[in-house]
């Protein structure tokens, strides 16, 4: 027990020794002072006022508004016109290469489709493929869809943008005869342009 007093004592002392040489002064060399820092003076606030700043806007020009989606009765029915001077591109049997027939054809209508996409630049253009009733549904459809592009592509040469039309094949199920002869199956070989729905 007085071991431990001893202890007690002597770290007592040892921590008041060094409270003691912390708080001795250390002599400091006398330096000139320095001088204050310059505090640049706070900005002005801006006035604060309610009243809004006007834009000068020019009259001379209008701005144009956008042209409704929806069409009325009596554009829908201007646009059905329009597509019905449209003529089809017909296609040899198993073929898809542009005759030169449908050639003439095509550049017929790239005049009416210019007219119709500046009138209605909203409206889609759809390109149909289609086939005779030989051969089966898979390859007609195969078909009418190389049919389609072919138009699409020749369409496209002729400066009409190729991302505005799109493409889609019926293959034989929408014919436009359906009697058994040479005449009629050369009728539903075509490619036929329609406005989208």
């Amino acid at each position: 027990m007085i071991v431990r007093q001893q202890i007690l004592t002597a770290v007592s002392l040892a921590a008041m020794v060094s409270i003691e040489a912390c708080h001795k002064a250390v002599p400091v060399a006398s330096a000139a002072p320095a001088p204050a820092p310059t505090v640049a003076p706070p900005p002005t606030p801006a006035p604060t006022t309610t009243a809004r700043t006007a834009v000068n806007v020019r009259p001379s020009e209008p701005l144009a508004s956008p042209r409704s989606v929806t069409m009325t009765p009596q554009e829908r029915a201007t646009l059905a016109e329009r597509l019905a001077r449209l003529e089809d591109a017909l296609f040899d049997y198993d073929k898809t290469t542009i005759r030169s027939d449908a050639t003439t054809v095509l550049k017929d209508d790239v005049d009416v489709i210019r007219d119709i996409l500046a009138s209605y630049p909203s409206q889609k253009l759809v390109i149909e493929g289609h086939a005779d009733e030989r051969g089966s549904s898979e390859y007609n459809l195969a078909l009418g869809d190389k049919r389609a592009r072919a138009a699409e592509e020749f369409l496209a040469t002729m400066g009409i943008p190729d991302a505005q039309p799109t493409v889609i094949s019926f293959g034989k199920d929408h014919p436009i005869c359906t009697d058994q002869t040479e005449a009629c199956w050369q009728k539903n070989r075509h490619a036929h342009i329609t406005a989208a729905r």
